[in-house]
């Protein structure tokens, strides 16, 4: 008796290492396709950026078939905890906050966080010079964090959008006086575009360790140990065999992963 109770406490145990381990021949990817060069879509619905080529490129090296599904920024950890997709691949920042609620693979790129104004205006990215301006983010964002956590309770007008897409139609529309987001998605996916013309980043990049993180990554469930195992080997090679690189330079002209 003593030993067949053992045979099916082994057998049960194997099987929940078993099922704790997934079947990665395909890898879904979270994206919020609205934050180029990194992630945005094509008029004919093809998903493009440095992300995406990341993210295909990752599932090359791990044999495993990609797919991609929206998702907007602000639901990317429930949706990931949900099991709508197995990562966040979508310019994700590791944060304190956030690993306490999911895992990240090792680092993708880093870049900081600026301000973007309207050419000519005076403003300075601090919360005496925004009193009652209003600085526009994207949901779920580091960028919303820190607005929230620094600027708002000194009166500044924090506003939160779906996608940095609508953050910037405000912005050129008057609505807002200032936006928060990422450094090098300003310059590239707006700034350099006929419709930021106007537009300048105002002062020097943000620093806040506690808020913005170390790089971006792919998020992952706690869980899923294994998964983050196979994503972490696949950067490592990347890094070393040069593919990294070679996405790298389709899109950026310094280095974007960061010391």
């Amino acid at each position: 008796m003593k030993f067949f109770l053992y045979t099916v406490s082994v057998i049960l145990a194997a099987s929940s290492m078993s099922a704790c381990a997934g079947d990665w021949s395909t890898i879904r990817f979270g994206i919020d396709a609205s934050y180029p060069p990194f992630e945005s879509k094509r008029p004919d619905g093809t998903l493009v950026g440095f992300d995406v080529d990341i993210g295909n490129e990752i599932c090359a090296h791990l044999k495993a078939k990609c797919v991609w599904v929206e998702n907007d920024f602000d639901g990317m950890i429930p949706a990931l905890k949900g099991r709508k997709f197995d990562g966040v691949l979508s310019s994700m920042t590791k944060t304190p906050k956030r690993e306490a609620e999911i895992s990240f693979s090792s680092k993708i790129f880093n870049t900081p966080t600026q301000m973007v104004a309207r050419k000519g205006v005076t403003l300075l990215p601090n919360a005496d010079s925004l009193i009652n301006k209003s600085i526009g983010v994207e949901q779920g964002t580091i960028q919303e964090t820190y607005a929230k956590t620094y600027l708002a309770p000194k009166g500044v007008r924090v506003v939160s959008y779906q996608s940095q897409d609508q953050v910037y139609a405000d912005l050129i529309s008057g609505r807002l006086d200032a936006t928060l987001q990422d450094a090098v998605q300003a310059k590239i996916g707006f700034l350099k575009t006929p419709r930021g013309a106007g537009f300048q980043f105002v002062g020097a990049p943000l620093v806040d360790a506690a808020i913005f993180g170390q790089g971006a990554a792919v998020g992952l469930r706690k869980e899923d140990v294994d998964l983050k195992a196979k994503i972490d080997q696949a950067i490592a090679e990347m890094l070393k065999d040069g593919s990294y690189k070679k996405i790298a330079i389709k899109y950026f002209d310094f280095d974007i992963y960061g010391g």
